[in-house]
Parts: structure tokens; C-alpha cells; sequence
């Protein structure tokens, strides 16, 4: 790992963005597990999409295999900005200075992102 601190889009460092809440956690450290064990099971269904191009499965299989990794990465993604919204956002607007301010940016953002 480097010693130098990034930046995100944003402007904060990583250090300012990973530090939510007053233990540092993330809202979704709560269902860590569940979404590792979903992201892996995603992981699975894009490694059967590309052994189904590879084995020149019927294009409409193919297809119907990506809507449904699509599905599950966009429900997870759901699911982590509910978390952040419950979390972080509550957590910042609690505290009401800046931070609250930055945070509803970070989220509309995430949201205009995300219906695109």
C-alpha cells in the first residue's frame, strides 16, 4: 500500500472519506459478509458468461445471463447506498456542519450515477 494519501473525486483524502461515524466504520460493515458472499456469487455467474461466449452459447442466453449479473450487481449496489444513506449521511446530518452538506453531494451523486 502507498503512504500517500489519495484523492477522491471529490477533493477528501481517503483518509477523511473512509473515516465515517466515530468508530470509522462503514454503514455496510454490518452485512460485510452478505455482500462478499453475494459479490462472489456474481463473480461466478461473470466467469459463466465469458466460458458461455467462449463455448459460442446462443446470443440470447448470453444476454439473458448479463441482464440477470446486471440485476444483482445493481442490488447490491442498492443495498450499499441504503446502508450509506442510514449511516453516513444520518450520522453527518446529526452533526450538521459541512460534513452533512458533502455528504448529501456524495449521495446525489451516487444516485445520478447509478440511473444512468
Amino acid at each position: 500500500m502507498s503512504d500517500t494519501l489519495e484523492t477522491t473525486p471529490h477533493g477528501a483524502t481517503d483518509a477523511e472519506h473512509d473515516a465515517h461515524g466515530p468508530a470509522g466504520h462503514h454503514g455496510y460493515i454490518g452485512d460485510k459478509q452478505r455482500y462478499l458472499n453475494r459479490l462472489k456469487r456474481i463473480e461466478g455467474q461473470a466467469r459463466g458468461i465469458r466460458s458461455m461466449v467462449e463455448d459460442e452459447k446462443y446470443c440470447i442466453d448470453i444476454l439473458t445471463q448479463i441482464s440477470a449479473t446486471t440485476a444483482a450487481l445493481e442490488s447490491v449496489a442498492l443495498g450499499l447506498l441504503e446502508d450509506h444513506l442510514r449511516h453516513c449521511v444520518v450520522d453527518a446530518a446529526r452533526q450538521g456542519d459541512e460534513q452533512a452538506e458533502e455528504k448529501i453531494r456524495e449521495a446525489s451523486a451516487a444516485i445520478a450515477r447509478f440511473v444512468r
